[in-house]
């Protein structure tokens, strides 16, 4: 028998439902989406208000969008914890996807909405929707998380099961600080994925050095033949 989908049948109490992200852009979409379904929502966007919110609230689903942090093996083994991760698993599991998805030229990708476990994005899924890499990577995450809630509300009216996932595993590498220097010998379609892949709150800049100053490019605008972009100029630290 289908589980209802707005009320807990044990209690007779609306579900409640957490959603754990970062970026103000959750935080907007948050309060437009969750006020559209049913049950009684709850918001965090760090761990200790995850853990403080867990203390009182006992959530039928923790989403987590955006999310940077290590989330315990406890949450995820008492919680159906499901996350969004912006790739067609089993392709391109771990760190890093939006940046290594357009450095290998991909135009378009899928996002998943996995359950959580103990590995890196090894969980089943659940669903998985087509969605574009066009924009700045800020652009393309507030892309991504209105697709989440997509994807949220079928959650809420659905109850889904999970399908473990298939195919040829293929694994991302979380970028450092240090990548987001400019390569050498870039064409100019390149120098713009660069700008624009790294565009966005969380990630440094793609950078330039020479001297005792460093560059730092943004806003990245593709023209004819050339390209334009936003500069700032920084004093490097010793």
């Amino acid at each position: 028998m289908k589980r209802s989908s707005v009320k807990n049948l044990k209690t007779k109490q609306p579900f409640k439902y957490i959603v754990a992200a970062k970026g103000e852009w959750n935080k907007e979409l948050f309060d437009v989406f969750s006020k559209k379904l049913e049950g009684q929502w709850y918001f965090c966007d760090t761990p200790n208000e995850l853990n403080k919110l867990l203390t009182t609230v006992k959530p039928r689903y923790i989403f987590f969008i955006h999310w940077s942090w290590i989330v315990s093996e406890q949450i995820i083994n008492t919680y159906e914890c499901i996350c969004f991760h912006m790739t067609d698993l089993p392709y391109g599991r771990g760190g890093s996807p939006l940046q290594n998805l357009i450095i290998r030229g991909h135009k378009n990708s899928i996002l998943s909405s996995i359950r959580m476990k103990k590995g890196i994005d090894t969980g089943p899924i659940y669903y998985k929707k087509k969605f574009s890499l066009n924009g700045s990577a800020y652009k393309i995450y507030k892309r991504v998380s209105k697709l989440s809630w997509d994807m949220i509300g079928e959650f809420v009216k659905n109850n889904p099961k999970p399908k473990l996932q298939k195919g040829k595993i293929i694994n991302f590498t979380r970028r450092t600080p240090q990548q987001s220097l400019l390569p050498v010998g870039l064409n100019l379609e390149q120098i713009y994925d660069y700008i624009r892949m790294l565009d966005a709150p969380g990630y440094p800049k793609a950078f330039l050095e020479t001297g005792k100053y460093r560059i730092e490019f943004k806003d990245a605008k593709k023209l004819n033949n050339s390209l334009n972009a936003k500069v700032n100029f920084f004093i490097k630290e010793d």
